[in-house]
């Protein structure tokens, strides 16, 4: 799922240069950032490197049509959550059907009528908010607000092949808290998840803003330092152990 900014960008794939310049246009008071594409190649090629918050969908294109570019979207991990509003100047009920089937949110007919295409244009753009949100919390550990474990699974191996092709440091800081389990046995779980929230909290205190701290769980915890060389990261892990050793539970 691609991660939104301060302003949603929209993209209109479309082969009509008029339809774009309407857009372009009826939209401006919009709070998004419209961009355009007049076939499908272009717009999977655009989509390598932009990330839109919604699509604007022509089906009628020639070459590759809407169809094929919808299912070439839905079929892509990364891009298969974007919500897609399609356009076609066909009111029949079957290409709605078959767009619908193939992942778009809704189906809206030429010529427009601007008030409809905004309130529908709105609702794809809510959706899209709350898909990023939802993403965004399914990487997040609940009780500390740390990354989870799913979240280092996919980051690590990036960072990994980041450092190689730029030949720059990597260091990763593994912490572990040690007779935690006592903690758990003699005081009650109540008391364990007050002892990895404060931890928790000493972590990111500490942690670079460009530094990721990640519970990978349990007890079990690690900082990922890009661009970090192992003296560093050494001088990072020691100020968690006194701020973790200082503490007075």
């Amino acid at each position: 799922m691609c991660s939104e900014e301060s302003k949603p960008k929209l993209l209109l794939i479309d082969d009509s240069i008029d339809v774009h310049r309407l857009l372009s246009a009826r939209l401006k008071h919009e709070p998004v950032e419209v961009l355009g594409a007049c076939s499908g190649a272009e717009a999977l090629e655009m989509l390598k490197t932009v990330c839109p918050a919604t699509i604007l969908l022509d089906l009628d294109m020639p070459v590759m049509d809407g169809f094929e570019v919808l299912r070439t979207l839905k079929e892509d991990s990364k891009l298969g959550n974007i919500p897609v509003v399609v356009l076609s100047g066909l009111a029949g009920s079957e290409d709605k059907v078959a767009a619908i089937e193939l992942g778009a949110i809704d189906y809206v007919t030429k010529p427009f009528d601007m008030p409809e295409l905004r309130a529908r244009l709105r609702s794809a753009l809510r959706l899209s908010r709350l898909l990023a949100l939802l993403a965004e919390r399914a990487e997040v550990d609940g009780l500390t607000a740390l990354a989870n474990r799913a979240h280092f699974d996919k980051l690590w191996p990036t960072r990994v092949a980041e450092a190689d092709r730029y030949g720059q440091p990597l260091s990763i800081a593994v912490l572990d808290l040690d007779h935690f389990k006592r903690v758990n046995d003699t005081y009650g779980h109540p008391a364990g998840d007050e002892v990895l929230q404060t931890f928790a909290r000493i972590v990111a205190k500490e942690a670079r803003k460009t530094d990721v701290a990640c519970r990978l769980g349990g007890e079990e915890f690690a900082v990922v330092l890009g661009n970090t060389g192992p003296d560093e990261a050494k001088l990072l892990a020691e100020r968690i152990r006194v701020g973790i050793g200082s503490m007075a539970f």
